[in-house]
């Protein structure tokens, strides 16, 4: 269940009060090791809702990696006390970088210490640079260099990658903590029930990016989860995709809740099997290798556990 008691201040520009703030400023999709480097120490986190690019360059906006929930809490973990939010449209966008720095970090803000990424850019045709703002002296910079994981630099659009490949350890890896998704529990075609495994469905918002489809070891709510990602190509269903957990050793009603679910590992690709029975011997098969897996991860190091449950 989502933490209704959260800790962090979440703040629209326009009612931000100024006082000496560490801000780290950047768009932070995901939440990633890079991220994180760059959010450490802060008390601030300055980021953009909605993604720039969705309004700079439409044609080029990426799929997100996590909701606004789950980067939200995500920051809270890092021990951020503030995000304060920039409802980005057109009008923000014609800021020079120069304006940037003046109004809003100096001024509306008081940043003491600001906090970005090598890559940072920002400002009007994106002119802002970190060795611009090195430049003010009202406020000390701290330029944080790209992290590698692998021998390969960590990017949100790497993490992406390996998250529509399935490959959970791997993205795992570069975010710090498994791939989460969040949703509401829909009512689907209760087929899962009639065969002896029912299941938590979640409607993929559009706007994030999904894992491949697939079989996947899991937590929703903190719960080992058998978590199918696909169309259930065994029946003629007519619907989309689908993300439906199996709760393992759990019996209760979800429907009409928010839950989180956290991907530990793919155990197979979706398959179309030639009988409802093939089908079931699967899953069970399936529901044992999860229940294996999750095992091992809960057990693994306690990283596991904050992640399922932010």
């Amino acid at each position: 269940m989502l933490d209704s008691t959260r800790k962090i201040k979440l703040t629209p520009l326009a009612e931000a009060e100024r006082r000496p703030r560490r801000i780290a400023i950047g768009t932070f999709d995901g939440v990633h090791l890079g991220h994180q480097a760059v959010i450490a120490g802060a008390d601030t986190v300055l980021t953009f809702e909605p993604h720039p690019l969705s309004v700079i360059h439409p044609e080029a906006a990426p799929k997100l990696i996590c909701s606004a929930e789950v980067r939200r809490d995500l920051i809270e973990g890092l021990g951020v006390c503030e995000l304060v939010v920039i409802g980005f449209d057109a009008e923000f966008s014609k800021l020079t970088a120069e304006q940037f720095v003046n109004r809003i970090l100096i001024k509306q803000l008081g940043a003491t210490h600001v906090s970005v990424g090598e890559n940072f850019r920002f400002g009007r045709r994106a002119q802002g640079t970190p060795e611009f703002l090195a430049s003010h002296r009202e406020f000390e910079t701290r330029v944080v260099p790209l992290i590698e994981v692998g021998g390969e630099t960590v990017s949100s659009s790497r993490i992406r990658a390996l998250v529509a490949a399935g490959e959970m350890e791997e993205a795992a890896r570069c975010l710090g903590a498994p791939f989460m998704l969040d949703g509401e529990v829909v009512r689907g075609d209760r087929r899962g029930r009639t065969l002896g495994f029912p299941t938590a469905n979640i409607v993929p918002d559009d706007a994030l990016i999904c894992p491949g489809h697939g079989v996947y070891a899991g937590f929703v709510d903190g719960r080992a989860a058998a978590v199918s990602v696909g169309v259930r190509p065994t029946f003629e269903t007519g619907r989309g995709v689908l993300v439906e957990s199996y709760l393992i050793d759990f019996q209760g009603d979800l429907y009409g809740r928010v839950v989180r679910v956290a991907f530990a590992a793919r155990l197979r690709g979706e398959r179309r099997f030639a009988t409802t029975e093939e089908l079931i011997a699967q899953m069970h098969r399936d529901v044992a290798a999860a229940r294996l897996v999750c095992g091992r991860f809960e057990s693994a190091a306690e990283p596991a556990g904050r992640a399922a449950n932010p």
